[in-house]
């Protein structure tokens, strides 16, 4: 009995912090509540994210902030069509020892930190975007046959913008695959266009605090993984899964309009995403509704349309709520 109302008091304990984490980031960011409480189920899931949205909507700064209120060492790469892989893993340089003879040492590009910010991602060349593939699926870079391993906890959160794609290199399905999830940062609505004009063109400044350390941070990764799934709610999550692909049990806008589905990662993602939002809300269980209100972020950049699905201008969002209410049509509503 002990042991139950200790676990009981981590959960409480975790939903407190995020509490105190979110009340933080959101005294400093004005609206996009839903993409702070997206961004940070997918860190405390141990995700890394994609953020799509136009130029000037905070993407930057509300990853900064996010590293700043849970004391996370924060890095930048602005991501150009010049940038080469060596300038963000690090490369071997030859250097003298005690003894004056040359040896080789290896010196950390910026992607060695907890929080690395891949601003504007699909502006550098396939080249560069591929050497981000091992140190997102395996936390690792290797530079001359020698295997680093990147920092613990290491996220990476990249950034696009959806309308200048002169220039742009789109990411390969294998990389956006690598992303937890795709987060659509939205316009501000009047009422926060006035607030954000009126924090940032005073004299006052707001202040942030280190509201959770890098220990508690991998805590909470760790007890997101002991919330508990039911076979009803994973048997609903896979059959959403299993609904992207066009040959398969799927609904008729899947069939006509979908080249390719998502694929056993995307599973995979949900539940995690899943497991991180109910922790983050106090409850010890996923919901129906939890897979229900991440199934677009999750699934958004999996499913890839076939030519007709292109010409017509369905969007994938649509196709995604189709699938969800052809597998679940009486189901909770998302909370």
């Amino acid at each position: 009995m002990s042991s139950i109302k200790e676990k009981e008091q981590q959960f409480a304990i975790a939903a407190d912090t995020v509490a105190r984490v979110t009340k933080e980031i959101k005294s400093f960011i004005v609206g996009q509540d839903e993409v702070i409480d997206q961004v940070l189920w997918s860190i405390f899931s141990g995700g890394h994210v994609l953020l799509e949205g136009l130029p000037g909507l905070g993407k930057t700064m509300l990853i900064k902030t996010i590293a700043q209120c849970l004391d996370l060492q924060f890095s930048r790469i602005q991501f150009t069509p010049d940038l080469m892989p060596a300038d963000i893993t690090g490369t071997m340089l030859l250097q003298l020892d005690e003894n004056g003879r040359q040896k080789f040492a290896f010196h950390q590009g910026p992607l060695f930190a907890n929080i690395v910010l891949a601003d504007e991602i699909n502006r550098a060349t396939p080249k560069t975007q591929s050497a981000l593939l091992e140190a997102m699926g395996e936390k690792t870079v290797t530079i001359m046959s020698e295997t680093k391993a990147m920092e613990n906890p290491f996220f990476v959160l990249a950034t696009q913008n959806p309308i200048d794609m002169e220039g742009t290199y789109p990411l390969p399905e294998a990389q956006l695959d690598r992303f937890i999830c795709k987060i659509h940062v939205g316009y501000p609505s009047k009422e926060e266009l006035k607030e954000i004009a009126i924090r940032t063109t005073g004299v006052h400044s707001t202040s942030l605090e280190k509201v959770a350390t890098l220990q508690e941070v991998l805590e909470l990764q760790k007890l997101s993984k002991e919330i508990l799934v039911s076979e009803e709610i994973l048997n609903l999550a896979v059959e959403i899964i299993s609904a992207t692909h066009p040959d398969s049990d799927a609904p008729d806008i899947v069939q006509r309009y979908v080249q390719y589905g998502s694929g056993p990662r995307g599973l995979q993602s949900l539940i995690q995403m899943a497991k991180a939002r109910a922790m983050c809300l106090g409850r010890y269980h996923v919901s129906i509704g939890d897979i229900k209100k991440l199934a677009l972020p999750v699934l958004r950049h999996r499913i890839l349309m076939n030519f007709e699905g292109e010409a017509t201008g369905i969007s994938v969002e649509e196709i995604i709520t189709e699938i969800i209410n052809f597998k679940n049509p009486q189901g909770a509503k998302a909370r």
